[in-house]
């Protein structure tokens, strides 16, 4: 069973590899995924667990998805390379339906999506929404994002699927936007094993500094003060009438 549970994952994702390169003081984690699909295709190198460089076969070129401050690593002739792999990849896709054509294609669903703010929440100051989805085969998800009911697609990304250890793969989805008191939000996951999408709900409540402390004190501090000025008065009498 486990051999044919195997076999499955190879009918999408024919190449996984994992290199660990060990130094005098240091351990480093390499991973390169090659996949592809009828439809689809990837090619992705990742370092320390972080994307450096992914083909973007929709427009024809390689990214490196890493923040500007992050320094980038150069990989010339990466993308030509990785289009010629993908004519292998399909053959041996095409041998392996060939040879297990009887075999069931495996499919797990993604848990619940997780969605969640990357800053602290300030009216008016832009901000990330993140939705996380995890635990899925075979990749991609498709998000979908909407605000107070309407679809949004201005200000969404989403990145390329990732691996975890047991095999799934998890995507994370990001919306710009700029909270307003009141704005609700929701990310809706589709995935072929799902029998119907998967909503998370997020709506914009910002904490304001509750009064009812500070005027129950203040009320508490008049009233002792009156308590002290009546008695000063009632002391002072009391000492004229002796």
């Amino acid at each position: 069973m486990k051999m044919k549970m195997t076999m499955m994952k190879m009918m999408l994702v024919l190449v996984v590899s994992c290199v660990l390169c060990v130094s005098a003081d240091s351990l480093h984690e390499d991973l390169s995924i090659l996949g592809c699909s009828d439809s689809d295709g990837e090619d992705m190198y990742a370092l320390e667990g972080e994307e450096v460089w992914v083909a973007d076969f929709i427009n024809k070129r390689g990214e490196e998805p890493q923040p500007n401050f992050m320094g980038h690593i150069s990989y010339p002739g990466a993308y030509e390379t990785a289009v010629a792999d993908q004519q292998t990849c399909k053959q041996n896709l095409k041998n392996s339906r060939k040879n297990n054509k009887n075999v069931p294609v495996e499919q797990d669903p993604p848990s619940s999506p997780m969605i969640y703010p990357r800053d602290n929440v300030e009216l008016g100051q832009k901000n990330t929404l993140i939705c996380h989805v995890t635990g899925f085969y075979p990749a991609p998800v498709k998000v979908h994002w909407t605000k107070n009911g309407q679809k949004v697609t201005e200000g969404t990304s989403i990145n390329v699927p990732y691996p975890n250890k047991d095999g799934s793969f998890h995507q994370v989805s990001r919306l710009d936007f700029t909270p307003q008191l009141g704005d609700m939000y929701s990310c809706t996951v589709e995935h072929v094993a799902l029998d119907q999408p998967l909503t998370r709900i997020w709506d914009v409540d910002v904490q304001q500094p509750s009064i009812g402390p500070a005027v129950f004190c203040g009320l508490g501090l008049t009233v002792g003060l009156l308590g002290v000025a009546a008695g000063t008065f009632f002391l002072i009498k009391g000492n004229e009438c002796s």
